[in-house]
């Protein structure tokens, strides 16, 4: 599995190699590995250095990721590498993206097929770290599983270059992007990298025809204040009101000690949001109006939620039992 070359690299003078797959295009000497802990230089040549190693695996309920409105209710392969191409001081799974020595199973793309059928799952999600820098794996198993008449998922943080993201993007069938804050500055500081790439990516995916839900993790006194909340508001919007847009709370992890996100913090975020966006959702918080979907149209209840138990009333085609409209689900 070791032998798989790896993508989007380029040699340079001295044995050097540059990364082109994401934004940071790293420069790496030999026998170097990227900060992103996904790809090393080799003897001139850049390699991928966690292919078929899985450091979690497991069926989740597609509503963890978060996606709402993917075929609410469905079950789904859950599968992580190590690494990550972004470094927030706040990652609620810094053991997996920051970590480098945790202990890993090995599976090849058509074995990940293997143990989805197996499992009767809607397809893959490759979640839990960063998948896109997991690049080469991705796109491997992404053309099998779609081969196999099963859903690929992607849980990302859209730092990507636009080449790589344009050549993945037909694999996908859904991405839940986590869209840290609409401040470059947050970007630079707490998570390393910038914004203005992740816009272009959400977008891209978007008009790509990939379902696309954003979430926003609100950090207090980071990113929660009411501008942040309505540019976040407006940039999902100018996608389309129907695109699904979560807030997520904070807890403090990794590097950073902020006080956990309080309740009316997410509620506020909601009620802005909900003036412009039609499906606006809380998480890692318990709220009474937080994780059910209603219809626009006529106010109904579509989707009921307990959880990440999920109960749909939906019509087939995704449309409102009561009044009958059309709804942004893909069912």
């Amino acid at each position: 599995m070791n032998g798989t070359e790896a993508a989007w690299w380029e040699p340079l003078d001295g044995g050097d190699v540059r990364c082109t797959l994401c934004p940071l295009e790293c420069r790496l000497r030999e026998g170097r590995d990227g900060p992103c802990g996904t790809r090393g230089n080799r003897d001139g040549r850049m390699v991928p250095l966690q292919y078929g190693r899985l450091v979690a695996l497991g069926l989740d309920p597609i509503e963890k990721k978060p996606l709402y409105h993917f075929h609410p209710g469905a079950s789904i392969l859950s599968v992580a590498a190590q690494g990550c191409n972004l470094h927030c001081a706040f990652c609620q799974n810094w053991s997996i993206s920051q970590g480098r020595d945790a202990p890993t199973d090995a599976a090849t793309p058509r074995q990940l097929v293997d143990l989805a059928r197996a499992r009767r799952s809607l397809g893959v999600a490759y979640t839990y770290s960063e998948p896109l820098v997991w690049y080469e794996y991705v796109r491997d198993s992404a053309q099998l599983v779609r081969a196999a008449g099963l859903k690929n998922v992607v849980v990302t943080n859209g730092f990507l270059n636009p080449e790589p993201l344009r050549e993945i993007a037909p694999l996908l069938d859904a991405a839940n992007v986590d869209l840290k804050s609409m401040d470059d500055g947050f970007y630079r500081k707490v998570c390393k990298a910038r914004l203005q790439p992740v816009l272009d990516a959400i977008t891209f995916l978007h008009d790509a025809g990939v379902h696309v839900e954003v979430t926003n993790l609100l950090i207090p006194g980071y990113n929660d204040d009411d501008a942040q909340v309505d540019a976040l508001v407006d940039f999902v919007a100018g996608l389309g009101v129907g695109v699904p847009l979560h807030f997520s709370a904070y807890h403090p992890a990794w590097k950073l000690d902020a006080p956990p996100t309080p309740p009316r913090t997410i509620e506020r975020a909601l009620s802005r949001a909900r003036r412009r966006l039609d499906h606006v959702y809380a998480g890692n918080v318990s709220l009474a109006d937080g994780d059910d979907s209603r219809c626009p149209a006529c106010g109904e209840t579509v989707v009921r939620r307990c959880g990440f138990a999920a109960e749909s009333r939906l019509d087939p085609g995704g449309r409102c039992p009561r009044c009958g409209a059309a709804l942004p689900f893909v069912t």
